[in-house]
């Protein structure tokens, strides 16, 4: 089979066992409005983080179907295209065999990588939904809707930004250090921002208010339609609004979570498979940790600096990789500042205010 041919189907294959799961875990078929459980939440986490391991076993054994790689050539041709020339020096010089499986070993590991990146970064993006869900004053048995709708819609904005910011990537190189720059930026911000109390005023958001003037807008939520007919005219529901807010809202936290994907690897497949088992397991997520999110106060500290030490990583990439720098070291680091934020936030004492 022609490798471009093989491609398309791995990705195809992959688009349809990730719509069948879809099916299976946002409840398409399951109309019933209901708070979901803590037990729930855990068990479908589980199921998620297990499906996301799995396809990471998936691309180390099976990964060259991936490109479509079936020689030396089509393995070259990868290689020079997402990595570098100093990547292709070190297969160059061995048997077809070894170094396919040295290659799939470093695509797993990018691949494990970006998704404990990803889903770092999403710990975030949960306490922000949570606050636009208090804000339009939607009740808890209407989340399971608005987030099934919402993980789709982060599906296809993330496929759309990604293969957009691959091309760039590719054709310009100096934006990975635009991107760099820009992760450290933000770094500083959250961290200066991190005990700021923050708020979502709906009646003051540009993107209710556009909506508002081109639509007609109901300000009661009854049940969870997003378009409700009153008097032979159709409205927009507040849940919709509140929906929108979340796509949008998801839309600039992609700015910072995507480039520093693209800081561990170029290759826009592994960028997609690895944020999309993120995305799809940030609905289970948001209901197993929205309830103790205000445990974890030295989260904010870890995420900012998990974005500086992405963001500089992304700026000196070329020195790094001149000492030996590898995306075994990323992780290791990744992994090490994520679990001391969170264990000096179980250990540490919140102080308590003088009355």
């Amino acid at each position: 089979m022609h490798s471009h041919l093989l491609e398309i189907v791995f990705f195809a294959a992959f688009v349809v066992v990730i719509i069948g799961l879809l099916i299976i875990d946002l409840g398409v078929f399951e109309k019933e409005d209901k708070i979901v459980s803590m037990k729930r939440a855990l068990i479908s986490t589980t199921v998620w983080v297990a499906l996301a391991i799995g396809f990471g076993i998936v691309i180390r054994f099976f990964g060259y179907l991936m490109h479509g790689i079936n020689d030396i050539n089509s393995l070259k041709e990868i290689v020079l295209k997402y990595h570098d020339i100093s990547t292709w020096n070190q297969l160059a010089s061995l048997p077809y065999n070894d170094a396919l499986n040295i290659f799939m070993s470093k695509l797993s590991l990018e691949y494990f990588t970006g998704y404990i990146i990803e889903y770092s970064l999403s710990i975030d993006n949960i306490f922000v939904i949570l606050l636009i869900f208090s804000s339009f004053a939607v009740k808890q048995e209407f989340y399971k809707r608005v987030l099934m709708w919402g993980v789709l819609g982060a599906v296809v904005m993330r496929f759309v930004f990604i293969f957009i910011a691959s091309m760039l990537v590719q054709k310009f190189a100096f934006i990975l250090y635009i991107f760099g720059a820009f992760l450290i930026f933000t770094a500083i911000k959250m961290f200066i921002q991190r005990n700021k109390k923050e708020e979502i005023h709906p009646e003051k958001n540009r993107i209710v208010k556009l909506t508002s003037r081109l639509f007609p807008v109901t300000k009661i939520i009854k049940d969870h339609s997003f378009v409700k007919r009153i008097d032979g005219r159709l409205y927009l529901t507040p849940l919709l609004l509140c929906l929108i807010v979340i796509e949008f809202s998801d839309l600039i936290f992609a700015f910072d979570s995507i480039p520093a994907i693209f800081s561990v690897t170029k290759d826009p497949y592994i960028v997609f498979f690895s944020n999309i088992f993120a995305v799809l397991g940030l609905r289970s997520l948001f209901f197993l940790i929205s309830g103790v999110m205000t445990k974890f106060r030295y989260l904010k500290i870890g995420l900012s600096v998990l974005l500086a030490f992405i963001g500089a990583k992304m700026l000196a990439e070329h020195w790094l990789h001149q000492i030996g720098f590898e995306i075994i070291h990323s992780l290791i680091i990744i992994l090490v500042i994520i679990s001391v934020s969170i264990i000096a936030s179980i250990i540490i004492p919140e102080k308590r205010k003088k009355i």
